[in-house]
């Protein structure tokens, strides 16, 4: 089997500091938010000397979010270092990006991996869960060919809604009178 070549892929918030990775992108998965009113496209990806990566790339709910790749070793420290339960906030220092969103995202991705589940009775809580099985399917994504091309996601763009302008008294005919 032909290797392809790896796609480079830039974080969209990209700046002067920010390098651009070579990922190998080794999985496209989707998966339901944490409140389950959207979905996420995200994307598991490989650098040259086998650091795994993530990144959100979709939101159908058109809320912001960081397309930054941020490494899996980090994720899963932030994850064994969070306190029970587990929630979004140990993931925040992971993003360079502006958005609050992209944490909570990350932690659907982690759901939807099998990583951490929803404790029973709570909205916002979750229990971490063996990471063994996910590591073993990682591991033979990385060690497999895999090199996955993204198809272009057409973005959501968010508008206010159009209100019909109101009518000026001036533009209004004079009232007729009764005789």
């Amino acid at each position: 089997m032909k290797k392809t070549t790896p796609s480079n892929v830039a974080p969209s918030n990209t700046s002067p500091s920010t390098s651009i990775l070579s990922m190998r992108i080794i999985k496209i998965a989707s998966c339901l938010t944490c409140s389950g009113k959207a979905n996420l496209t995200y994307h598991f990806g490989c650098t040259k000397d086998n650091q795994v990566h993530i990144r959100i790339v979709f939101n159908s709910g058109g809320g912001f979010f960081s397309e930054e790749w941020v490494p899996l070793k980090a994720t899963l420290a932030a994850l064994d270092k969070a306190s029970h339960p587990v929630t979004a906030i140990p993931f925040i220092n992971l993003f360079i990006g502006k958005s609050v969103n992209t944490p909570g995202f990350l932690l659907a991705v982690l759901k939807h991996e099998g990583l951490v589940k929803l404790l029973e009775g709570k909205v916002r809580g979750y229990e971490k869960l063996d990471s063994e099985p996910f590591m073993h399917e990682v591991n033979k994504l990385v060690s497999s060919d895999t090199d996955l091309k993204p198809e272009p996601v057409t973005r959501i763009k968010k508008s206010a809604t159009t209100v019909p302008p109101k009518k000026s008294k001036q533009a209004l005919p004079p009232k007729s009178t009764p005789m």
